[in-house]
């Protein structure tokens, strides 16, 4: 059974092995919040996914260790079980979807563990570990649906309370559940009065679904940039702490996503991957009131791959107003450019891109179509350079 006891034994065992990540003020992430961000993306291995493999490790019996350990995961487990194997002198073979971030799977074999691709998502990656334990006798460490390593999550609510004791609400990013069921027995346990909010990307809500149907369903496919919450499937016992503690689950978009991972690399220099943003995106986004509230939004972890950053930059500034493309039709006459250019510079936006062309067939001949790419400040900056080319005489389409 998951007791507030055993909570605490995990936290004595991590004690010099994982850091105590800080919390940070975010007042203008979310205006009239009182609001913070608990920094695991900070954490070592870039993960909260440390406390609890770590934590799994120490639980082991000697012949579990002898014969080595398997885990499956969208690829922070992995680093976790794989450091936490490395520091005990253990073999350990990961089984990872062969979409993983390349950091991901990079940085589980630079902690010396054995990495077994696997065609698809997470789920896929999990009935293949149960195949290879099967075969080759591995010990199994389950990445959410564990006693233990919800208890080493549950390390985190520790520090929280004793970080911000007079908390009204949390926010916790939700995959299988782990980590969500550590946070909401703990923070409950300690005190019941806190709100706990769970947080799923919109194309992967696994949890949310179970908790409103009433039982563990599996979802036909999963879809997010947030990978490393794309589970189809949660686990039974994390379902059953999550229908008893959690207050509610709500979910957020990619682009909500994409917006909290730009706002927290701009106003807070903090990285985080779209599992460890979807909190924050919540808040933003007003997915939930919290208004006059104080709330802290658990930053899961940071390990997002570059080339998966630079597309998210792109999406996070279209989301938030700061980047627009606009078409413009005009005639193939001297000085419309300049006009045009006049107009965005008078204004304070900045062309990035310009691309001219000839009418299509059945327009003006003397026609021509312009699309120009500017960086803004927000959508109101939008609305001015629209309403400002419209007013001139420029047809916008």
């Amino acid at each position: 059974m998951l007791t507030i006891d055993n909570v605490y034994r995990a936290s004595n065992a991590l004690k010099g092995v994982v850091r105590k990540t800080d919390v940070l003020y975010a007042p203008k992430l979310c205006p009239g919040v009182d609001l913070y961000l608990k920094t695991e993306n900070l954490q070592i291995t870039g993960s909260f996914k440390v406390r609890g493999a770590y934590y799994k490790m120490t639980r082991l019996s000697a012949e579990e260790k002898k014969r080595g350990v398997i885990a499956c995961s969208a690829g922070n487990h992995a680093q976790g079980v794989a450091l936490a194997a490395q520091k005990n002198g253990i073999k350990a073979v990961i089984c990872l979807p062969d979409g993983a971030p390349i950091s991901k799977v990079e940085a589980t074999k630079s902690y010396g563990a054995e990495v077994c691709l696997v065609e698809g998502v997470y789920d896929d990656a999990y009935q293949r570990a149960l195949q290879l334990r099967d075969e080759k006798g591995y010990t199994f460490l389950h990445p959410f649906n564990d006693e233990d390593v919800i208890a080493g999550q549950g390390t985190i609510a520790l520090e929280i309370a004793e970080q911000l004791p007079d908390l009204d609400a949390v926010l916790v990013p939700i995959g299988g559940g782990g980590l969500i069921s550590g946070i909401a027995y703990t923070i409950k346990t300690l005190n019941p009065n806190v709100k706990v909010i769970g947080v799923q990307a919109k194309g992967a809500p696994s949890m949310k679904n179970a908790i409103e149907h009433g039982e563990v369903e599996e979802l036909p496919s999963v879809s997010t940039i947030a990978d490393g919450i794309a589970v189809k499937k949660p686990g039974e016992l994390t379902y059953e702490i999550c229908s008893k503690y959690v207050d509610e689950i709500v979910t957020v978009t990619d682009d909500e996503i994409s917006a909290a991972i730009l706002a927290l690399m701009e106003q807070h220099k903090l990285v985080t991957e779209g599992a460890g943003a979807v909190s924050v995106a919540a808040a933003m986004f007003n997915k939930v009131d919290l208004k006059g509230k104080k709330a802290v939004c658990v930053l899961s972890g940071g390990n997002i791959d570059v080339t998966i950053l630079s597309r998210v930059i792109k999406r996070g500034l279209l989301m938030s107003g700061r980047s627009c493309q606009l078409m413009i039709e005009l005639m193939d006459k001297p000085g419309q450019l300049k006009n045009v250019s006049r107009i965005i510079a008078d204004l304070g936006g900045n062309v990035t891109s310009v691309h001219h062309e000839r009418a299509n067939e059945g327009s003006d001949v003397n026609g021509c179509y312009l699309r120009i790419v500017l960086e803004t400040k927000n959508y109101e900056h939008i609305t001015q350079i629209r309403q400002a080319l419209t007013d001139f005489g420029f047809k916008l389409l």
